[in-house]
């Protein structure tokens, strides 16, 4: 749905970009039509150049504007997890991912480096490793 949307934009947009484009060249032409010198007629058509580059950069806004909209309609259900709630006084705050309460309950904190576990080398022979009887 939000594609569709952000696609009708940019057409909207891009056909804004094309009218502004296309009343640029028409203010040359009249520019040009009652200039009287060569240099006014070049003033005009860097006139229109730089109203051809306006519309322009106005129509990548637009479809960046655009896009920037569509990610934030994807996005926000997941900012709704993060809200901030005023705790009564003498409250304490939950503890946070990769605290020491989420350790004891098997999960690792980033950046925690496992305990390194024992390990058998492996049968020169190609079978099974050796067992460790554990009831000795």
């Amino acid at each position: 749905m939000q594609s569709s949307k952000e696609k009708l934009r940019n057409v909207a947009a891009a056909a804004k970009e094309h009218v502004d484009i296309y009343k640029a060249k028409i203010d040359e032409k009249a520019e040009k039509a009652t200039a009287r010198t060569e240099e006014e007629k070049a003033i005009a058509h860097e006139r229109a150049k730089a109203k051809e580059a306006k519309a322009k950069m106005e129509l990548h806004e637009a479809k960046a504007r655009h896009a920037a909209e569509k990610l934030s309609t994807k996005q926000s259900h997941y900012h709704g997890l993060q809200e901030h709630v005023a705790l009564p006084a003498g409250a304490q705050q939950p503890p946070l991912v990769g605290t020491q309460t989420q350790y004891q309950q098997g999960r690792h904190p980033v950046g925690a480096v496992p305990t390194p576990r024992a390990t058998f080398p492996s049968n020169p022979l190609g079978g099974n490793p050796p067992t460790i009887n554990k009831h000795i």
